[in-house]
């Protein structure tokens, strides 16, 4: 989930043509994950082949990868590394959560209230090294570059912005902004309506870009003291201080002008303090990639659809829309 500053920090509603032409870094785990949630069947079921391999991961990079590269939009997704340990803990809670999900999720089914048993279904989702692995096959296909991070994959790819090599980070979470990406673009790669948690209605989903620079000059901060706040606040690495908002933690670091001026700089401990600026200011990534956006391997990517029991037909109307793109194809040769 990430560290929640939302509270403070201000963004600018775009729309798909604001973003045409430009390249954007997409934390590939967030939105994987977005889709294996999202895509389910009525009573929280994912989709899946007769022989119970899941298929929405697929679904998902195939329809909103075709809508971004229509649009001129040119996706590298940063897919995450191994764990730096201090998010041990933090893997370790959602390994809980999902667990207590799984069992709401059963007694919902039991007694019959389909909605409530989608809604914990949600929450139930998992990474495995083979749909990782499928959807970097798929990206491949698409002709889509992807990136393994040595760490975080949200670090490595504001790095990528932040060296001028992609225009934004696009991902649900805030934590890039602390990793220094000067752009971040939410709600890219979900769907255009979401249903409200608990109701039978549905809100649309506008695309938000958030500019590191004007935040931190709207607030009156450096960078710094903006991962000082979430540090107070708790986020993937540490776990804040109980009561402790953005809005408070705000106030905090602009009073004392650092965590280690406030009452609370003992209570979180000195090794921690400094382990987490290091993370979010000095993060692990990697020079050692190539954004090449290649045309589809049309053939090879309907066979391997169709490998997962997608209709023939269906998987072919959708890639002849990616096929015909001819702002796309500008945009290949451009790049």
């Amino acid at each position: 989930m990430g560290v929640d500053i939302s509270g403070i920090l201000k963004g600018t509603q775009i729309d798909f043509n604001d973003l045409s032409g430009k390249r954007i870094a997409v934390d590939a785990y967030n939105a994987i994950y977005q889709f294996l949630s999202a895509i389910r069947q009525p009573d929280g079921r994912p989709l899946s082949t007769s022989d119970g391999r899941p298929t929405s991961h697929l679904i998902g990079l195939l329809t909103r990868n075709i809508r971004l590269l229509n649009a001129g939009i040119l996706p590298v997704y940063v897919f995450d590394g191994p764990p730096n340990e201090m998010k041990l803990r933090t893997l370790e809670e959602r390994r809980k959560i999902k667990e207590e999900a799984e069992v709401k999720y059963r007694e919902a089914l039991e007694r019959g209230d389909l909605e409530a048993a989608r809604s914990y279904a949600m929450q139930t989702s998992r990474m495995t090294d083979t749909i990782v692995s499928e959807s970097m096959k798929m990206l491949e296909l698409m002709g889509i570059p992807h990136i393994t991070a040595p760490e975080d994959g949200e670090a490595q790819a504001s790095y990528m912005a932040s060296s001028g090599h992609v225009w934004a980070v696009a991902s649900q979470d805030y934590d890039s902004l602390l990793f220094g990406t000067p752009r971040l673009v939410r709600n890219l790669t979900v769907s255009g309506r979401r249903k409200l948690p608990g109701r039978k209605e549905y809100r649309d989903v506008e695309i938000v870009l958030y500019s590191l620079r004007e935040n931190l000059e709207s607030l009156g901060i450096t960078r710094e003291q903006l991962v000082d706040i979430a540090i107070l606040v708790g986020n993937d690495f540490n776990e804040g201080i109980r009561g402790i908002g953005p809005k408070k933690g705000l106030a905090l670091i602009k009073k004392a002008g650092r965590i280690e001026a406030t009452q609370y700089f003992s209570q979180i401990g000195e090794d921690t303090v400094n382990s987490v600026r290091q993370i979010f200011l000095n993060p692990k990534y990697t020079e050692s990639y190539e954004l090449n956006w290649r045309k589809p391997r049309i053939e090879e990517l309907i066979e391997f659809l169709i490998d997962f029991e997608f209709s023939r037909e269906h998987v072919i109307s959708l890639i002849s829309s990616l096929k015909s793109s001819a702002h796309m194809q500008q945009s290949l040769d451009r790049w």
